[in-house]
């Protein structure tokens, strides 16, 4: 069995998704996976564990995956053909079948994606396609000028990730939440490039000298681990309150995903609520600007 721990602040939701997105990911390149937060009383900077029964390493396999990754946006059997992300630069493909992961969306914004590495081993990214009538919240942050699609923002930090020299995937595995580049759209999960600028003052955008820099492990890892999980927004109406749970006990990633939703399964459980705000237009774009652990049990 390999067992692998990596640092994780609790307060920074992204790096929690990240985390699923390693097991979510570990489940595909290497089998059934279990995962903890191996956090003390109080403490939020703190360890994930992740222990898969074979015998590869499934950080460095989740890496090696991402570093020969390409990008395939899925476009459902019936649709014509503006419902594509080419225009965009990524390869599209057309299901056979009728069948789709989530109604037919609207424009190419929402494609569902697969991750295809050099074997042709796929991991899929489809949870902004889901609507709140079907009861699950999309958790789709961004709001891309001009359309721009999930597909795209993947193919953008995966080429971060691929091109960056030296190559950050080699030397990733011991601390990957902290692989820092400039990045200039994301899919605003990590809440450390992220602002307000009517909170902070200014907008970085309207000064050249300043480059932002984000996290693309961090956001695309997070897009895998919310496949089959979501947090929880305990107000409909509210689109700018969620809440999120993690345990210390060893669970197996399918429960892993329900406790990140705060359901409670009689294991121990911390609860966070993270805040939102909107950058630019409400009703547009949302980033998370506050997160508050809520309670210990």
């Amino acid at each position: 069995m390999a067992r692998v721990q990596i640092p994780v602040d609790l307060r920074n939701p992204g790096q929690v998704f990240a985390c699923l997105g390693f097991m979510e990911a570990a489940e595909v390149l290497c089998g059934p996976c279990e995962g903890a937060f191996a956090y003390d009383a109080g403490k939020t900077d703190t360890f994930f564990e992740i222990a898969v029964t074979g015998e590869e390493n499934p950080v460095e396999a989740t890496l090696r995956f991402l570093g020969s990754a390409s990008v395939e946006a899925i476009a459902p059997s019936n649709s014509d053909a503006s419902m594509s992300a080419e225009r965009w630069n990524v390869a599209t493909r057309r299901l056979a079948s009728p069948s789709y992961p989530f109604a037919c969306p609207d424009s190419p914004a929402t494609l569902a994606v697969a991750l295809i590495d050099n074997r042709g081993t796929r991991i899929s990214i489809e949870h902004w396609g889901d609507s709140s009538q079907a009861g699950r919240d999309n958790m789709k942050f961004w709001a891309g000028a001009g359309g721009y699609p999930g597909a795209a923002l993947a193919r953008d930090a995966l080429a971060l990730l691929q091109n960056a020299g030296p190559k950050p995937l080699t030397s990733a595995a011991n601390d990957p939440f902290s692989v820092q580049l400039p990045q200039s759209s994301s899919f605003r999960f990590d809440w450390r490039r992220d602002y307000v600028p009517l909170d902070v003052g200014f907008s970085p955008n309207e000064h050249g000298n300043v480059v932002m820099m984000g996290f693309p492990l961090v956001e695309i890892l997070a897009a895998i681990g919310l496949q089959h999980a979501r947090p929880e927004r305990p107000d409909r109406r509210d689109k700018l309150t969620y809440r999120y749970g993690v345990s210390n006990a060893m669970l197996p990633t399918s429960f892993v995903r329900a406790v990140l939703g705060c359901q409670s399964m009689n294991f121990p459980m911390r609860t966070f609520r993270m805040r939102l705000g909107w950058p630019g237009q409400e009703g547009q774009a949302r980033c998370i600007i506050d997160t508050r652990e809520e309670a210990v049990t």
